[in-house]
């Protein structure tokens, strides 16, 4: 018993959690990306955008020099993958038709092998936000439920096919992942236990639980349910839970979490603001970066930490305004999370959002330790 023990403990410790961080093409230096070459294990570089032909859009110069600095990363970490993420909001509004048949879907996956190939990446990130439902203009119908799972089926069958052929080392297994929604209604309108199977990653974004529609306010990624929520909505727990259920391995899923904070104004001040009403004529998307230099306990907004849900707040009463953010306290109990329920790891939008300083990155790496 005792050494069994032992090994269960060594294996532990030994495990290797994936960090997935999400890159743009502005807000770092090619210094700043070598020296933390080390503490990614992927790069997702977004995005790449499908067009009405259904293939991808032409990159342009500055995502083509992007790609260039991350895949020489490699020169530094050679187990770093770098993988391009297809969509994003405001890229998806062509998905359901380039996976609405067999040939759109051969089409499109061999776009994505052909630019893969182009600037020697490691792999496919599906980004869809959302299949069989609205999004920033997208188009969307019924059959995106099953046609979701196909494009994916899809795309593993050609990157396998693609992985024959390559003779560079390490290289015969192309990654696919998709980023998941963190609500019930990414879960209702896919067949998640059928599209994991294609998957080698499936990365939640349990992050923008509330967001810049809503009239209440809230925390946009708690990792458990607020005493004071009504429930309503999910947590990072509920969200990891709910892809289980769906027929997820819990050893394919990745936690998202944001470097960035969510804002409102115009609140109701009970409760410090939270879970209360707002005119919403305000919202703001600010970077921990930001946060940090003129948020945090400073000018006028004082820190809360909401103790059932892991997770800090800001109020201003002055201005009446409140802002949901993760830091370095609430990714101690998300990394510990990840860790006791034998996830793959953590995955955060975006890398730019926590420069110069890299707080929540180096939160991350103690965390999985």
């Amino acid at each position: 018993m005792l050494i069994a023990c032992l090994s269960l403990t060594t294996f532990a410790q030994s495990r290797k959690y994936v960090v997935i961080g999400y890159v743009t093409g502005g807000g770092w230096t090619k210094e700043g990306l070598e020296a933390d070459a080390k503490r990614m294990t992927h790069i997702n570089f977004a995005f790449a955008v499908p067009n009405e032909q259904g293939v991808l859009a032409p990159l342009d110069k500055q995502s083509i020099k992007t790609l260039a600095t991350l895949t020489g990363l490699k020169k530094i970490n050679k187990d770093l993958k770098i993988l391009i993420s297809i969509g994003g909001w405001g890229g998806c509004k062509y998905f359901s038709d380039v996976s609405l048949n067999e040939v759109a879907r051969q089409k499109f996956a061999k776009s994505c092998l052909d630019l893969l190939n182009t600037h020697h990446l490691d792999g496919v990130d599906i980004d869809w936000e959302y299949p069989d439902q609205i999004g920033a203009g997208n188009i969307f119908r019924p059959e995106d439920k099953q046609n979701y799972t196909l494009l994916l089926k899809t795309l593993r069958e050609q990157l396998d096919e693609q992985g024959k052929k390559d003779k560079r080392l390490n290289a015969n297994h192309y990654l696919l992942t998709s980023a998941t929604g963190g609500d019930t209604a990414f879960v209702n309108h896919t067949e998640l236990g059928n599209a994991a199977k294609y998957l080698d990653y499936v990365n939640i974004m349990t992050y923008d639980l509330y967001h810049g529609n809503d009239v209440v306010t809230g925390h946009h990624s708690p990792l458990y349910q607020s005493k004071s929520s009504d429930r309503s909505r999910n947590s990072s727990d509920d969200a990891v839970k709910g892809h289980v259920q769906a027929g997820v391995p819990i050893n394919k899923i990745v936690m998202g979490v944001p470097f960035y904070g969510r804002g409102w104004t115009n609140v109701n001040p009970a409760n410090q603001g939270l879970f209360q009403k707002t005119e919403n004529t305000k919202h703001s998307f600010i970077s921990y970066t930001e946060l940090m230099d003129k948020y945090i306990n400073k000018n006028g907004w004082k820190r809360y930490w909401d103790d059932a849900a892991k997770v800090p707040y800001l109020w201003n009463e002055k201005e009446k305004s409140f802002l949901s953010y993760a830091d370095e306290e609430s990714l101690k109990y998300k990394t510990k999370y990840i860790k006791d329920q034998g996830m793959a790891g953590i995955m955060f939008w975006e890398y730019n959002h926590d420069l110069p300083a890299r707080t929540l990155m180096t939160s991350i790496e103690k965390g999985l330790k």
